[in-house]
Formats: structure tokens, C-alpha cells, sequence
């Protein structure tokens, strides 16, 4: 369950990079300026905001999630913890702590790694959406820089 769980963030971050390079800027040169002039102010205006703003879109397309990997690790065991906790108190009524906190540690388990995986699709929305904010600004930056130099930009 932990491989599927490395597996589905390895995905995400590759769809964020994948997301990362869709938000480009639709360029029209409305001064009649050339394929060249265009790509060489493109160049200059992508350097310009990402120093104005701080911010690297690939940079920011490849960084993964550390956070959300950590987390669950805590998630799981802790269910472990309590579920192991609580069979043993059930186990004692019935005779056998030992055979309840057994049982317990494995429901607790799964229980933990079902809420890690909610937690994880939880904080990967969360990341994304705080992404697509950032790659917005930049984009707003290097808008203004080419609207600027005579570009309509949508």
C-alpha cells in the first residue's frame, strides 16, 4: 500500500510539471514585430519577471511534495499505535490481550493508511492549488513585461 502511495505522488508531481508547462501565455505580436524579436523579447521578459518575482516555473514544476511523504509514514504507524491500544483493551475483556492488540495493530494500520491516503490527496490539492497561484504570478509578471514591448498577451 506504501509503493501504491509513493507511486500516485511520483504521478502527481509529473502531472504538476506537465500542468506547470500547459499555463504558458498566448503571445500576438501587434506591431508587426518579427518571429525573432518576438522570441528574443519572449526570452528577456521570462527573465525579467522570474527575477521581479522570485519565481521559477520549472523549478517550481519539478518540487516535490517532502511534506505529505512524512506525514503519512506518522499517520500509519499511529493508527498502528492506537488500534493496537485499543485491542488490547478489547483482548483483556475477552481473555486474550496479546491476540487483541495483534488484531487491533493490523485494523489500526489499514485505518492509518486510509487516512494517510486522504490526508495525502488532501495536501496535494492543497500544494497544487498554492502552485497554480504562484505560476499565475509569473505569468502576470511576464505579461506586463511584453504587453510592454507591444504584445497583446492573454
Amino acid at each position: 500500500m506504501l509503493k501504491f502511495i509513493r507511486i500516485v505522488i511520483s504521478g502527481a508531481s509529473l502531472s504538476l510539471a506537465a500542468a506547470a508547462i500547459a499555463q504558458q501565455l498566448i503571445i500576438y505580436p501587434a506591431k508587426g514585430q518579427t518571429p525573432e524579436q518576438q522570441s528574443k523579447d519572449e526570452g528577456e521578459c521570462y527573465v525579467w519577471a522570474k527575477q521581479s518575482t522570485g519565481i521559477d516555473p520549472v523549478a517550481l514544476a519539478g518540487a516535490p511534495a517532502q511534506a505529505q511523504k512524512q506525514s503519512s509514514g506518522r499517520t500509519v504507524v499511529g493508527g498502528a499505535a492506537m488500534g493496537a491500544a485499543g485491542g488490547a483493551a478489547i483482548g483483556a475483556i475477552a481473555g486474550n490481550a496479546g491476540k487483541g492488540a495483534a488484531i487491533g495493530a493490523v485494523v489500526g494500520t489499514m485505518g492509518g493508511m486510509g487516512r494517510a491516503s486522504a490526508n495525502n490527496a488532501s495536501a496535494e490539492k492543497q500544494a497544487q492549488a498554492g502552485r497554480q497561484e504562484t505560476l499565475n504570478t509569473f505569468n502576470r509578471a511576464q505579461a506586463a513585461c511584453l504587453g510592454g514591448r507591444g504584445y497583446t498577451v492573454q
